[in-house]
């Protein structure tokens, strides 16, 4: 039996997973300043683009289920920063606006890209690169719910 493969240095999910959570916590220190968790803020950021969308679409966008969303809406709500109110057309869909302190966020919100970029040691070009490339994956992801052992 060849357990090479059992080795976490040959595993690809364990350098995503700790990149991931090293990136994130580098988010911290400048996220502390807005009062935002890095997910509130990934949340912003759609609602920055988009203004309003439905919690079914937010979740599209950021990879999360409506069990994670509804309690960061919830605080993103008691923030001031948007106002959840179910469609009038379906009252099954609960539709997320930004307010105007949300948008007034954005103008320090907007500075943290360019220090965070200074914590990356990739060039652009490897930046895109490894951009393009986890999209990749995030979108092509499917193994399909089967497990054999």
């Amino acid at each position: 039996m060849n357990t090479e493969i059992l080795k976490l240095k040959n595993q690809l999910c364990f350098p995503l997973y700790a990149a991931a959570k090293e990136v994130v916590n580098r988010y911290k220190p400048f996220l502390k300043k807005i009062d935002l968790t890095y997910t509130q803020y990934i949340a912003m950021m759609v609602l920055w683009e988009y203004k309003s969308i439905g919690v079914k679409d937010l979740g599209k966008h950021l990879y999360l289920d409506s069990g994670t969303l509804t309690p960061l809406l919830k605080r993103l709500e008691g923030k001031g920063l948007v106002r959840r109110e179910r469609s009038t057309e379906d009252e099954r869909t609960v539709n997320i606006t930004i307010t105007d302190t949300g948008e007034k966020l954005k103008e320090e919100a907007v500075l943290i890209p360019a220090q965070i970029a200074k914590c990356m040691p990739l060039s652009m070009e490897e930046a895109s690169t490894l951009y393009k490339l986890l999209y990749k994956l995030l979108k092509k992801m499917d193994c399909g719910d089967e497990v054999v052992f």
